[in-house]
C-alpha cells in the first residue's frame, strides 16, 4: 500500500514556508483549533471570492489574517462592506479581535486550489469531465507552468462504477525537494455523487537561498 506525501508539507522548510506563522507551548492545541474553524468560515463566506490560500498569524490578543483570492473584489465587496461583515463574524468564531488583509492572486491559473475548485464547478454543470480536465490543464500550460496533472474520481459520466480518470502535460518531479509544486483539492457535489478533483502543478525549481555566514565561515576555514 503507497502511502502519499503532501506536496506543499513536503517542501516546508525547503522551499516554502508555514501558513499558519505562531509557535505557542502552552495553547498549541487552542490556536490550531482556532485556524481550523477561521478558514473553514472563511471557505464558506467567500465560496465565490476564488479563495487560494489563508495565512493566520496569532500577535498576542490579536489575529492576523491574510486572504489570498483570485477576485478580491467579491471578498471586500462594496465599500469593504463584506469584507467587515467577513471580520467581524470571524471575531464572533475566535472570541479575539481580527485584522483582515485581502491579497490579489495574479496568475489564478497556476494556483492549483483554484484549478480544482473551476474543474469542480464544471463537472456540477454536467459538462464532459475528460474536456473539463483537458481544458484546465491546457490553460495552466499556457499561464506559463512546466507541467501539470489532474486527477478525477468517482462516478464519472454517471456510470455504475466509480472509477479514476488522470491526465498529465508537461513534467512533474515529485520527488525533487526544490521543484515548486502546488496541489490543490476540490469536491463536485454532483446528483450521481461527490467527485473529488487533484491538481498538481509544477511550476519550476527554486534554489534556496545560501546564508551568507555559513560561506564565509568555510571561505575562512578554505584560507
Amino acid at each position: 500500500m503507497g502511502h502519499k506525501v503532501h506536496p506543499y508539507g513536503f517542501r516546508i522548510g525547503v522551499i516554502r514556508g508555514w501558513q499558519s506563522k505562531w509557535y505557542d507551548e502552552k495553547h498549541y492545541a487552542e490556536f490550531l483549533l482556532e485556524d481550523v474553524k477561521l478558514r473553514r468560515a472563511i471557505q464558506e463566506k467567500c465560496a465565490e471570492g476564488g479563495v487560494a490560500r489563508v495565512e493566520i498569524d496569532h500577535q498576542g490578543n490579536e489575529i492576523l489574517v491574510t486572504v489570498y483570492s483570485s477576485r478580491p473584489g467579491i471578498v471586500i465587496g462594496r465599500g469593504g462592506q463584506r469584507a467587515e461583515e467577513l471580520r467581524s463574524h470571524l471575531e464572533g468564531i475566535c472570541g479575539k479581535r481580527v485584522r483582515l488583509s485581502v491579497k490579489e492572486v495574479e496568475q489564478p491559473e497556476l494556483e492549483a486550489r483554484l484549478v480544482a475548485r473551476n474543474v469542480a464547478d464544471q463537472l456540477e454543470r454536467r459538462m464532459a469531465f475528460r474536456r473539463a480536465m483537458k481544458q484546465a490543464a491546457f490553460r495552466t500550460m499556457q499561464a506559463g507552468a512546466k507541467g501539470v496533472k489532474l486527477s478525477c474520481a468517482g462516478r464519472l459520466g454517471g456510470v455504475e462504477i466509480a472509477r479514476r480518470e488522470t491526465t498529465l502535460q508537461g513534467q512533474l518531479p515529485l520527488h525533487t525537494l526544490c521543484a515548486d509544486i502546488d496541489y490543490g483539492f476540490a469536491e463536485a457535489r454532483t446528483a450521481m455523487g461527490h467527485i473529488g478533483v487533484k491538481v498538481w502543478i509544477y511550476k519550476g525549481r527554486v534554489y534556496p537561498e545560501v546564508r551568507k555566514e555559513s560561506v564565509t565561515a568555510k571561505a575562512s576555514e578554505v584560507s
